[in-house]
């Protein structure tokens, strides 16, 4: 159990659901599920009143609108930053995994390597990777340490590194190599999600000129005419 004084007023399988989210969230959360239940629970009574309140039919509307909030409060709250999360171990991962590849190559092993690129990096994905080496020197093995890491990553990217460099750890292949051929994957993602998001360029200019270069246009075309129309 999360918590047996918890487990009273909330299931085990919703608050390790919630878990799981936070966990996403990195090291470093500052979130509980437990309290983000509680919040959850006294958000939606407030929901419900200022429903009754203001609506017309507040006693048909207020229940669908509270069930709808508490339902998807969670996927809302915490999926978009789990998402941003995600694009960023995503940016952060080929500049870390270069410097990483580049340690290995300079004779350490693996464990002294991820040491040394944590030391030489700040960014969100070498915080993760400072809290493997963390565990590691208080007994865990290194296998074990990346495999709870996977838990706190969202980004799949990252998560099939680390896969791969787990199995190689394990089996004794070349983790450099493996590493080099993740890099390449990373980079060409990158330059194919630039290529994508240049494409739609023109798209979303085309929607902004027709909500607003156009009827400003208009405005400036047929605005004397009707202010000639008003006049007389």
């Amino acid at each position: 159990m999360i918590n047996r004084f918890a487990s009273l007023f909330y299931r085990d399988e919703t608050l390790q659901k919630l878990n799981k989210k936070i966990k996403m969230l990195g090291v470093n959360s500052k979130y509980n599920a437990v309290t983000f239940m509680n919040i959850r629970v006294f958000s939606s009574i407030l929901v419900f009143i200022l429903a009754i309140i203001s609506f017309k039919y507040g006693y048909i509307i207020a229940p669908i609108i509270t069930y709808l909030y508490y339902r998807f409060l969670p996927n809302i709250y915490f999926d978009s930053k789990i998402k941003k999360r995600s694009k960023k171990l995503d940016r952060d991962a080929l500049y870390f995994f270069e410097i990483l590849s580049l340690s290995l190559e300079s004779g350490n092993n693996l464990t002294a390597a991820i040491t040394s690129s944590c030391k030489s990096i700040d960014s969100d994905l070498a915080f993760e990777f400072r809290e493997v080496i963390r565990e590691v020197s208080f007994g865990k093995s290194l296998d074990e340490a990346l495999d709870s890491m996977k838990e706190r990553i969202p980004s799949d990217t990252v998560n099939n590194i680390i896969l791969n460099i787990r199995e190689s750890n394990i089996f004794g292949n070349n983790i450099i190599d493996t590493l080099y051929n993740q890099i390449d994957y990373i980079r060409e993602k990158i330059v194919l999600e630039n290529r994508a998001y240049i494409s739609k360029m023109p798209i979303k200019i085309s929607i902004i000129s027709v909500m607003f270069f156009i009827p400003l246009l208009l405005l400036i075309i047929l605005g004397p005419v009707v202010i000639k129309y008003i006049i007389h």
